[in-house]
């Protein structure tokens, strides 16, 4: 047992290395596709996009052995201080930070650059683990829950400050780690009406939605007095005091949508929702995506054979519209085959997770679950239209070392503890 133990690699989970390794994979070949002209090119000059690329991944090997060489023990016991380094990362930068692209989001070291915040993920998801895996920790006290919304919404707030409001929007997908281990379905309840109310004034604006929502607000209250008849302890005040709070609330979404958000976030929500179109200045990126995607057809034009990928139509197409290449190259099988990966990985994460006797590794496995479905959904949603454009990277497939390392280091600490489940705790 002790020699079994002394290697690393013993009682890793071949199928999510195997998931892990293709989604890189076939994510290296759509970079490559989307940033080369000439099929001919070098696959290893480290000039280009696609050799950078290459090179962050060669230069997975040895972080995954670094992840690897660690006992369980040490990612538990180190989960505050690697938090902690989290946090002062993402501090630094107001100092020490590069601006690119409006967002003082990376450190530079040279022609390179790192992103914290996508290491940040995997801190906070050990802190979160850590805190409810605490034997005398109840999600049920309201001190504890904010507790636990400290942690996940700090570093989310010195990310919203560079800015990076794309990267502030995984931090939600915490809710679904905090609603496995307790905590009520209220909190996610109430942001989906939240956000449902917030899209419904932006079309019809907060008078209408008011009237609506006091409709149904009605209906209840007549509903409660016909099903208590005779009941004289109603309390009107609490009743006007529901209606003043949401008349309120749902005006407030006005406020934020106009003095708080960019033009160019009002813009994109405006062509989301269809109250304005634009396709040649904020639309443009999201239009040519479509028509990529739309012209890959079932089973795609074929490897380097894309013409608006070749042709460089859509913007940052290596990055953030990665998934477009796939559609039009690949088409609509090669699509649904990345989304098969995907669900296939995120499957066997949860399910790993519900293996664990021990908190912890239960607890980060969710998290890390919650993490990817988040980038997922959002990216591919965004790329199709179905969501708001925000910059926010497909795990594995999008260009980016940050984004690469940053992923890697969330799915292998989970290996890790996954591997010393049965005798390490």
């Amino acid at each position: 047992m002790r020699a079994e133990k002394n290697n690393i690699f013993y009682g890793v989970d071949w199928i999510l290395i195997i998931l892990y390794i293709a989604l890189v994979g076939f994510g290296w070949m759509n970079i490559y596709a989307a940033t080369t002209n000439d099929a001919n090119s070098d696959v290893l000059d480290f000039s280009t996009k696609y050799g950078k690329q290459l090179l962050w991944i060669i230069l997975c090997i040895p972080l995954i052995i670094f992840i690897l060489f660690f006992n369980s023990k040490f990612y538990e016991k180190s989960a505050s201080i690697l938090y902690l380094i989290g946090i002062l990362s993402l501090l630094g930068l107001f100092v020490f930070g590069k601006n690119i692209n409006g967002a003082q989001s990376w450190y530079a070291f040279g022609s390179a650059s790192l992103q914290p915040s996508e290491f940040a993920k995997a801190f906070t998801a050990l802190a979160v683990a850590k805190l409810l895996s605490d034997r005398q920790y109840n999600l049920k006290l309201i001190k504890n829950q904010i507790k636990a919304f400290i942690i996940i919404f700090l570093p989310a707030i010195l990310i919203a400050l560079q800015p990076d409001l794309g990267s502030v929007l995984v931090y939600l997908s915490f809710f679904f780690v905090l609603n496995r281990e307790g905590l009520t379905l209220n909190y996610i309840i109430f942001g989906s009406i939240s956000i449902v109310l917030f899209l419904l004034t932006l079309l019809f604006g907060p008078i209408a939605i008011i009237f609506m929502v006091f409709g149904l607000l009605s209906i209840l209250v007549v509903y409660f007095l016909k099903k208590h008849k005779g009941y004289l302890k109603f309390n009107w005040h609490k009743v006007l005091g529901i209606y003043l709070i949401f008349g309120l609330y749902i005006f407030s979404f006005g406020y934020i949508f106009n003095n708080v958000f960019e033009q160019h976030q009002r813009d994109r929500f405006e062509i989301l929702l269809g109250i304005s179109k634009d396709t040649k200045k904020i639309g443009y990126n999201t239009n040519q995506s479509l028509q990529a995607i739309s012209s890959g057809g079932g089973f795609g034009k074929g490897f380097l054979q894309g013409e608006r990928t070749q042709g460089d139509f859509v913007p940052e197409q290596h990055t953030d519209y990665i998934f477009s290449t796939v559609g039009e190259e690949w088409g609509f099988l090669g699509s649904s085959l990345v989304i098969i990966l995907f669900m296939l990985l995120l499957y066997r994460i949860i399910y790993l997770a519900e293996t664990h006797k021990n908190k912890f590794g239960r607890i980060y496995g969710y998290g890390l679950a919650s993490i990817l479905f988040f980038h997922v959904i959002i990216n591919i949603g965004m790329v199709i239209q179905l969501l708001p454009t925000v910059g926010i990277p497909l795990p594995f497939f999008s260009y980016g070392g940050s984004s690469l390392w940053g992923f890697t280091l969330l799915l292998f600490i989970f290996i890790k503890l996954d591997a010393n489940k049965s005798y390490d705790w």
